[in-house]
Parts: C-alpha cells; structure tokens; sequence
C-alpha cells in the first residue's frame, strides 16, 4: 500500500497514525496539503466514513502488517470511502472539472479520506447524485460495493429464494438488506439484539438474535447465505444451506477466510453446496447505487456523525460492533 504523498506549502488537517495500536495514537495535526498528478483529482473532502480495514490497519493484525508495514505502517492516513468536491485536476484528467461533487473508494490508491484534502485517481471516483447528501455518498461505496457483489455477481440472487444476511445491522448488512428486496427473496437477518428492531422496520422478514440462536445450528436451510463476520468453519455455514446453496463471505476472521478459500473445492465436492469469497473491485458498480438511489430504493443507514478531530472516539465505537449502518466523519 503506498504512502499518502504530501506536496506544496499550503497546510490541511488531517488525522495521521504513527504507529500502531488503538485509537489513542491518533493525532490531529496540520500538514502538507496534496497536488494531483497528472492522473489525478484533488478532491476537498467533506465526508467519509469508517470501514473494517480502517480498524484493521489501525490495529496491526498480522496480516495487515505484511501489506501495511511489518513495524511501523506505511499508511499514515486512514480512511477508503470519501465525498467531497472537486478542487483541482491533473493535467490528463478528461472525467471531472472543477467544482464537480464526487465520491469513491480509495482503498486500491492509499487511503487517505481522514483529512481535509485528499488526491485520487480518476477512475477512482464517480459524481456524486444531486439529491445525494455528500454524507449519504460517504456511506456507499466500500459496504455498498460488498452488497451488490456478494448478492449479485456471486451470489447469484434470485427470485424467490430463502436468503440469510449474518452481521446485517453493519453498513454491507443494511444495503444488503435493501438490494436483496428488489428480487422478491425471503430475508432472515442476524446480528446484536440492538440493531433487529431497525432492520424490522427496513423490511427484514425474520431476525435472529445471534446472542440467543446460532443459525448453522437452528436446522433452517437458506439459498444464499452473506456473512460479514465469518467467524465459523465452512462446514458449519454448509449445513445451513440447501442442497446447491451458496454461501459468500465478503470479510471477517483471517482465519476462517483462508480455512472458507481452502476447504470451499471440497465443500462443493462433497455436498454440492458451493462457497465462496467477495474480491472487493472498488468502485465498479457505484452508478448501480446512484440508480437505486435516486429512484428511492436505496437509502443509506448512517450512524453518527463524527468530527475530523473526533475520528477516535468514532473507531472506538466502531471497535465495539454496536453502530448502525456506516459511521460517518464530516470535515466541517
């Protein structure tokens, strides 16, 4: 993962990391304020939004230290989802202008969205709707390109199918939950007790209490499963689904995402039942989202907001898997 470069004499804030740990080595300071290259757009961030590898990165997990740094992180710049407005274009750039209002994920060109200005790449971004807050389209795009890439492209949704959600109260969750309903599917949802009235009242047809029920052990067999967690073996998400089932998982315990890459050919072999792993393609349907959105299919479930200075007390909260929806930071 590349280093945010810093260019130029003019200052911005931003929230830099150190080292890693947890929120506490967090320091607002001022620094370099960014010049895009010639591929590039300087973007005025307005809003961003927390995500799993923020707190991952924040972290040093093991694995992410072998990307990120093995000692100190290369990524001193947190944050993948920004909304904001265009302030200046690199030479090469024919997409945006000027004063265009765009958002993206900018977790394949390194990160950054925690600061007043960030640099991008052009086909890293996309304009943002008009009716669109700018803290709406900071929610989307990482949960929302999970949504529609683990339900649709390989999940394969259909019409009519029992489909499970597990850890559905999140930001992939409650997209999930909305694009899953505009394929007629049963939906059954899982996660904290605190988080099923709101996912009742956004359409779920059954919750589960993952406190009080273990659903892999319930006996009800599910079409396609989407988990956000995945903190069970493949063999325990197999036996919650029907017979050519599918179950996809676009995150969670390292572990258990290598044992689901490994063990997923024998699972297929065995009980014809099929497993599978979202790779992430940033960005790619984000002009999906704008049309679910602006035919008012699709709202955002925004917990929050943050200010840029208090983005450690917004990942302690993320820390703890209470928050609804996405967490948002505005740069006001």
């Amino acid at each position: 993962m590349p280093e945010i470069q810093e260019h130029g004499d003019e200052r911005m804030k931003a929230v830099i990391m150190d080292s890693y740990g947890t929120p506490d080595v967090l320091e607002l300071r001022d620094v370099a304020k960014p010049t895009p290259k010639a591929d590039q757009v300087l973007v005025r961030v307005l809003a961003a939004s927390v995500n799993d590898w923020d707190w991952a990165l924040l972290r040093g997990a093991p694995v992410n230290r072998l990307l990120s740094g093995l000692f100190r992180p290369r990524v001193h710049i947190l944050g993948c989802d920004i909304a904001g407005r265009v302030e200046a274009v690199g030479g090469g750039v024919t997409a945006f202008r000027p004063g265009d209002e765009v958002y993206g994920d900018l977790s394949s060109s390194g990160f950054g969205a925690f600061a007043e200005y960030v640099c991008a790449p052009e086909t890293g971004l996309a304009h943002k709707p008009a009716g669109m807050t700018f803290e709406q389209a900071a929610a989307i795009p990482q949960a929302g390109m999970l949504a529609v890439q683990g339900l649709i492209d390989v999940g394969l949704i259909k019409s009519g199918q029992k489909v499970l959600l597990n850890g559905a109260g999140g930001g992939v969750g409650t997209f999930a939950l909305q694009i899953a309903r505009l394929y007629g599917v049963e939906v059954t949802v899982v996660d904290k007790p605190g988080k099923l009235d709101v996912l009742r009242a956004m359409g779920a047809d059954h919750v589960i209490d993952y406190l009080k029920e273990d659903f892999t052990k319930g006996g009800k067999r599910y079409d396609l499963i989407l988990d956000v967690k995945t903190t069970r073996s493949p063999f325990a998400y197999a036996r919650a689904l029907t017979p050519n089932g599918t179950y996809v998982t676009v995150g969670g315990s390292m572990p258990r995402l290598l044992q689901t890459l490994v063990l997923g050919p024998l699972l297929a072999r065995l009980y014809h039942k099929h497993v599978r792993i979202v790779g992430l393609k940033p960005n790619k349907d984000l002009a999906y989202m704008n049309q679910l959105f602006e035919a008012g299919d699709l709202q955002p479930v925004m917990d929050g907001s943050y200010k840029l200075s208090d983005l450690p007390e917004a990942l302690r909260f993320f820390g703890t898997g209470d928050h609804k929806g996405k967490i948002i930071v505005t740069m006001a």
